[in-house]
């Protein structure tokens, strides 16, 4: 036998860690990856023997069968294997299966937690191995139990009831509730006018300041119309103003904690514009190891799947050495800060933060592409900003009496930085003291002012807003749905089903989001529920603790649930059969129109069917009210194929209406009805090489308005704003599109990114 083959094995889960860890380990040990799972749940069946006490049938993954075959090869004689997949539940589970795969008579399994890829992180996790933790083993059966036991029963229901395909998941289901009721809330919501008011004030010293309308004799004010904010204007004309009440107040303002999964995925967001799974598919990579100036990988930051803010000591110490060294003594807190973990936060591994704070952003960029670059510096900042001073503000309010009004004036000023010279949350940088800004001048109480005016203004109440990607992980994390390793995978999930939608930044449900989760709901609203989801995450939690037994809560999860699927397979409404009312007419016999979802997605149709086969397109209002889609009349067209010469008809299919040759299947020319059919040409030419086709105005299953390519189905180019038949001066580019903001007004702006030229000037043939 080959001296090799009785090495101890190290494996771990990607192929991406081996040369991280041999770089250590040297040539004592044999290193070897599952690439993943090597055992799951069949894919053709359940795989959950239900009275056996929820036994799970692990298979094999289809593929890995020479995975399996290299790892018996490389463990060869050895007598002991450490089993080092992530330090997490699924990363227990590959050990444990793994552990299953080598088993062998006298040979002994070693679990390593590997929290951080450098020497000192795999030495010391090597020097302490540990036995395979059957608890947290215990944990991820039963999520797995569960998430299966929901997926492969109600399914199936939704396939019979609404359409084929479609699926059902214990959390991604509750994260489209939570998105749907957000619609139906915004659609509900019905705005209130109110007015503020505002005076124009000024000291003998500047700047000069505003001040709003906030009391009038000491009681709160709210000012409903115009001709209250009037009657007030009119009781203000002639008053003074006199500083009434001065408050001069420092307020400290401490770092966060480094940062746990959620709050990275938070702020990777909203600063660096990744999704949420971008972000931990490069912060795997940090963790996994780069390349540095030895030539040699390093794991570049701890272990990135966290709900922890704890820190080592020593790493602590590091990060206030620096800081003194770069900052100055007077940035460093004068010991190092500990943050305490929320409760029922497994406290397994640390918070996410740089393996060696030396490793500076600007020392290793060039080891690192752009987007390693960007978050690297994000976590290194956040980490170390949470060893340095509090930053100290300067806040002053102040009391402005006008007649028998009060007006409410305030001011802040950074009086040291602290912290915040290095790194602000993204919610902090938007509230952030600006000087010049809020600055208020030096005033006493009796003071008399300037008035200069006063700034009526309408306002009205807003909706509430929809759930961004950071917004949408923050309420999951508030309500203890999903774990921070499954925030991710929820919202791509949820998305790839066609539940929701992704419009300019913000979710929306679709229409079939919305039926299927009205379905859903009424039939299973415990287990859909956010606080039972919250709660049996909880329990999971329980069993990875050793608090509570996994049959006991699969036990208790399954009676009920039972139940509730027996009852829905008779009471479930189907759509593909009646539909659901929608309390409108049948303009062709009077009838109720119900929506149905057919093989190409929700439809309007007759109830009386078949003595009446009215049946149309629909969308929805900004109030959700149905709005019936006319078609296009088949006498319109008067266009023969392009490629063969016989008639062109209307089809439908998943996309909407779009030309076909009648001479199908032995001609296959398409071609989008948007230009002959009702939709308007922008005479824009598509963009795409060799198309030809033109731009046009086309609208999608919500009513909102794109412009694509007139070859559609062929050609599949597609914009949200208006294209304008003007080449860019800058680039050349053909056109530029129409953008309307807030901030800049309208305008027009070329889409070459490496241009980015935009002007509010007419063109100079129309002027």
């Amino acid at each position: 036998m080959d001296k090799l083959s009785s090495k101890p094995l190290v494996v771990v889960e990607s192929p991406t860690k081996v040369k991280t860890i041999k770089k250590y380990l040297g040539k004592v040990f044999n290193v070897a990856a599952t690439v993943g799972h090597i055992k799951d749940l069949p894919s053709k069946e359940m795989g959950i023997d239900i009275d056996k006490g929820f036994k799970p049938k692990y298979r094999v993954i289809p593929g890995k069968q020479k995975v399996i075959a290299s790892l018996k090869k490389e463990a060869g004689d050895a007598e002991d294997i450490y089993l080092a997949p992530d330090p997490d539940r699924e990363g227990e589970a590959i050990a444990w299966h793994t552990a299953e795969i080598l088993k062998k008579k006298g040979r002994r399994f070693h679990r390593v937690l590997f929290h951080e890829l450098t020497e000192t992180g795999i030495r010391e996790a090597m020097d302490t191995p540990e036995p395979l933790n059957d608890n947290k083993y215990d944990a991820q059966k039963a999520r797995r139990i569960l998430d299966r036991l929901v997926g492969y029963q109600i399914s199936p229901l939704l396939w019979r009831k609404v359409k084929n395909g479609l699926s059902a998941g214990r959390v991604q289901s509750v994260a489209v509730r939570i998105i749907c009721e957000r619609e139906k809330a915004i659609q509900a919501f019905e705005p209130e006018e109110y007015w503020t008011i505002t005076a124009r004030l000024a000291a003998q010293a500047p700047p000069p300041f505003t001040g709003k309308l906030a009391k009038k004799n000491g009681k709160k004010l709210t000012i409903p119309d115009e001709a209250a904010s009037n009657a007030i204007l009119a009781e203000l004309s002639g008053k003074k103003a006199i500083v009434e009440k001065v408050l001069k107040k420092t307020t400290r303002r401490n770092p966060v904690p480094p940062f746990t999964t959620s709050k990275l995925q938070q702020d990777a967001i909203r600063k660096l514009r990744f999704s949420a799974k971008k972000t931990m598919m490069v912060a795997q990579q940090l963790y996994e190891g780069i390349e540095l100036a030895s030539g040699e990988p390093t794991g570049m930051i701890t272990y990135m799947r966290t709900d922890s803010t704890r820190i080592a000591a020593e790493a602590a110490e590091e990060a206030l050495s620096l800081i003194r060294e770069d900052l100055g003594a007077d940035y460093a807190a004068p010991k190092p800060r500990f943050f305490k973990n929320r409760k029922k936060v497994q406290d397994a591994h640390e918070a996410i933060r740089p393996t060696s704070v030396r490793h500076t952003p600007e020392s290793i960029k060039a080891f690192l592409t752009a987007d390693q670059l960007a978050l690297y510096t994000l976590i290194w900042k956040r980490f170390v900003a949470s060893q340095m001073q509090p930053a100290l503000i300067d806040n002053n309010t102040v009391t402005i009496r006008i007649g028998d009004y009060q007006f409410k004036a305030s001011g802040s000023a950074i009086k040291f930085p602290g912290f915040m010279a290095l790194y602000l949350t993204a919610e902090e940088e938007k509230g952030r003291p600006d000087q010049a800004r809020t600055m208020l001048p030096d005033l006493a109480e009796g003071d008399e002012l300037a008035l200069d005016g006063f700034d009526p203004k309408q306002h009205f109440t807003q909706p509430p807003p929809r759930f961004s990607e950071a917004s949408l992980v923050k309420e999951l994390e508030e309500n203890g749905i999903g774990r921070p390793s499954t925030y991710a995978t929820i919202l791509s999930t949820i998305q790839e089903k066609g539940y929701v939608e992704k419009i300019k930044g913000y979710f929306r449900p679709s229409e079939l989001g919305l039926i299927v989760n009205d379905l859903v709901v009424k039939s299973f609203p415990d287990i859909f529920n956010v606080e039972f989801t919250a709660k049996m995450e909880d329990d999971l939690d329980r069993v990875e603790a050793a608090e509570i037994d996994a049959k006991m809560i699969l036990k208790d999860f399954y009676a009920p649930f039972s139940t509730e699927l027996d009852a829905a397979a008779e009471g479930m409404l189907s759509m593909k059969g009646v539909g659901s009312a929608t309390g409108l007419s049948c303009p062709k016999c009077g009838s109720e129109l119900h929506i149905k979802v057919g093989k190409n997605g929700p439809f309007l149709a007759c109830s009386s069917y078949p003595e009446c086969n009215f049946s149309r397109d629909y969308t929805r209002d900004e109030k959700g009210n149905i709005q019936i889609i006319e078609p296009v009349s088949s006498d319109a067209i008067d266009k023969t194929c392009e490629k063969c010469g016989k008639p062109m008809v209307i089809k439908r299919g998943r996309y909407g209406t779009f030309l076909a040759c009648s001479g199908y299947p032995d001609c296959k020319f398409t071609q989008s009805a948007s230009a002959d059919v009702g939709g308007q040409s922008t005479g824009v030419t598509c963009p795409e090489p060799g198309c030809g086709g033109e731009l046009v105005e086309r609208r999608s299953k919500r009513g909102k308005i794109f412009y694509g390519c007139s070859r559609f189905p062929e050609c599949k180019y597609a914009i949200w704003d208006k294209p304008v038949n003007r080449p860019c001066p800058q680039c050349n580019a053909g056109f530029m599109v129409e953008k309307t903001t807030k901030k800049d007004g309208t305008f027009l702006k070329c889409l070459n990114p490496a241009c980015g030229f935009k002007t509010t000037d007419p063109d100079p043939e129309d002027a």
